[in-house]
């Protein structure tokens, strides 16, 4: 059975840091891209990190880049999203995905094969 499970999220102020943790089982881990996605109210899914199976690559958007950084351990099968400098606009729920490097890894991590129900991060005063 396919698990990938999010936790870390939680409420925390303007400026502040969290650091979400996805840990997955199930399938070949080393084989798949993970990304995180978030979607805050009425607003759209956006992609907001991704780390190649490897670790050779990573991707991160201008509205995260230099904030967040993303981490694999594959002796764990975890992912970590360490997110410093939070903003009230970085409240959403962060979910995570996997995406095989044979269908497109994070080029195409937003069409996952796998998915977490998502963790909720509020960073409010």
């Amino acid at each position: 059975e396919v698990q990938v499970v999010e936790s870390g999220g939680g409420l925390v102020q303007p400026g502040g840091s969290l650091r979400l943790t996805c840990a997955a089982s199930g399938f070949t881990f080393d084989d798949y891209a993970i990304g995180w996605l978030r979607q805050a109210p009425g607003k759209e899914r956006e992609g907001v990190s991704c780390i190649s199976s490897s670790e050779g690559s990573t991707y991160y958007p201008n509205s995260v880049k230099g904030r967040f950084t993303i981490s694999r351990d594959n002796a764990k099968n975890t992912v970590y999203l360490q997110m410093n400098g939070l903003k009230a606009e970085d409240t959403a729920i962060y979910y995570c995905a996997a995406r095989s490097e044979h269908g497109g890894g994070c080029t195409t991590f937003q069409i996952a094969d796998y998915w977490g129900k998502g963790v909720l991060v509020t960073v409010s005063s």
